[in-house]
């Protein structure tokens, strides 16, 4: 950590995870600006949101085990061009189509350089200092999330097109610094070919369940859109037999054998539901109804961001010394409570009236339960299980955030151009967010049901390098949970 080169890799960890920890937020502080531009219904913002969280939640096991095979580095700098390439055609997209499917590339750029992020620090930093390395990189990582909505709120003012160009110099810099200072490392004990077939099972189902239930908004449940969700639901069938019959699977059905880990996956299923939805309609509403500018909007829940890098670690030692059942009941419950004062913001929404409170509340909740909640799924997991069980809750968190905003609005009767019609859209906005609200009090109860296993002690001395103790689980926790340094598809 004392070395030039350690600052220069950690640099380069924290700027890779920044691109794909900013766009997965700062993209809705500009879904109103995009619509308006480019003509484009409430699915096409739908799409933009969820092209490039599937391919992402598709990807990203496959995208670990890549990087364990053909070098951490490569793969990490390959991700960062695919990023930045994707990054420059979303840029200049004429129409939403174009937008959308440039979005699902730079969700393949984000699936390959975010597993290496972490990987990376762990081959590369001394044992003794890897902790520290972890913590900073949560740390900075953290506050680039924190003001990454405002600074996005502000070029959205500008062009929203910048929201996305400005990626193009940072990942210049990140290849720079990383050619030039970041070591290159593999997995050497790496076997077994990659699970190709799952992941094209997984990420087409994902895709046609998706636009099935997308489409729905739109056009009703035709027989064309339940045709293409029942294939997407068919093929997600075919995943799950082809994973238990593999020698190599990309997920190993034998992790969800043990009920806590598998509780505390629908857990995270139930919630970052609910978040995605949150984060999604929240900017929107305070843009189209509330009248307020993208700047506004967009800083209006900084200070979760801000209370979870205040408390999260602390939650995280509470659930250490109590065990992590009540922190994971109590969390989603307080956070519940917070969204559903949200759901009354309005027309003559003032921030500190309407918006401040509840929005502290909702933070609060969910700093108490994110870290326990990660800790929960690593220790339900065999030590050489824990890179794939971090990245099984990662891809859950996120393929829960993808089916959520494809369904709950369509369930709360948004749809079309509403975004743009403040009675319509607040109509829907009301709706959806008492939806989310039960989410996590479905949550709530899950983990006060299921939630029993006391946390184990986290191993001592310097041999224990891939082990996060669960007070270092500091992570802004809002786009998905924290990937274990040691994530890869295969142990």
């Amino acid at each position: 950590m004392g070395s030039a080169r350690g600052r220069w890799v950690l640099l380069t960890t924290v700027l890779g995870s920044g691109l794909t920890m900013l766009d997965a937020t700062v993209v809705n502080v500009a879904l109103g600006r995009i619509g308006e531009d480019l003509d484009a219904g409430f699915a096409g913002l739908q799409w933009t949101v969820n092209a490039y969280t599937l391919t992402l939640a598709a990807l990203i096991l496959l995208g670990g085990s890549l990087g364990d095979r053909i070098g951490r580095r490569r793969i990490f700098l390959v991700g960062v061009v695919w990023f930045a390439l994707a990054s420059l055609l979303c840029g200049l997209a004429p129409d939403v189509n174009t937008l959308i499917a440039a979005r699902g590339l730079q969700g393949v750029g984000g699936a390959l350089l975010m597993p290496g992020s972490l990987a990376i620090i762990a081959a590369s930093f001394h044992p003794d200092d890897r902790s520290a390395a972890v913590g900073a990189w949560s740390g900075l990582g953290g506050i680039a999330a924190a003001i990454g909505p405002l600074v996005g709120g502000w070029l959205v003012e500008l062009d929203w097109r910048l929201v996305f160009l400005v990626n193009v110099p940072v990942a210049v810099l990140i290849i720079v610094v990383a050619v030039r200072h970041v070591p290159e490392s593999r997995d050497p004990d790496a076997d077994g070919r990659l699970d190709v077939t799952g992941t094209c099972l997984a990420a087409v189902g994902l895709g046609a369940l998706t636009f099935g239930l997308t489409r729905a908004g739109d056009a009703g449940f035709s027989g064309s859109v339940v045709t293409t969700a029942c294939a997407g639901l068919a093929l997600l069938v075919a995943f799950v037999v082809v994973e238990a019959r593999s020698s190599s699977p990309l997920v190993p059905l034998e992790l969800f054998r043990n009920a806590q880990f598998s509780a505390a996956n629908v857990v995270t299923f139930l919630v970052y539901a609910a978040l995605g939805v949150i984060f999604l309609l929240l900017v929107l509403q305070l843009q189209v109804v509330a009248g307020w500018s993208p700047v506004l909007a967009g800083s209006a829940m900084l200070p979760v961001t801000m209370i979870m890098l205040a408390f999260s670690s602390r939650a995280g030692a509470l659930a250490q010394r109590i065990g992590p059942r009540l922190p994971m009941t109590l969390g989603p419950l307080l956070s519940a409570g917070g969204v559903l004062w949200l759901s009354g913001v309005g027309a003559d929404a003032s921030y500190l009236a309407d918006v401040l409170t509840p929005v502290l509340l909702f933070g609060a909740g969910l700093a108490l339960m994110v870290a326990p909640l990660t800790a929960t799924v690593l220790d339900s997991a065999d030590d050489r299980h824990a890179g794939i069980a971090s990245g099984v809750n990662n891809a859950v968190a996120r393929t829960a955030g993808l089916l959520a905003v494809a369904v709950i609005p369509v369930a709360a009767g948004i749809g079309g151009a509403d975004y743009t019609d403040a009675t319509a859209f607040d109509a829907g906005y009301g709706r959806a967010m008492v939806i989310s609200a039960g989410l996590l009090l479905a949550g709530a109860a899950l983990a006060a049901a299921f939630v029993r296993r006391p946390l184990a002690a986290a191993p001592e001395g310097p041999g224990d390098g891939h082990r996060i103790h669960v007070e270092e689980c500091v992570h802004c926790g809002v786009a998905g949970p924290p990937l274990h340094p040691a994530d890869r598809a295969h142990d």
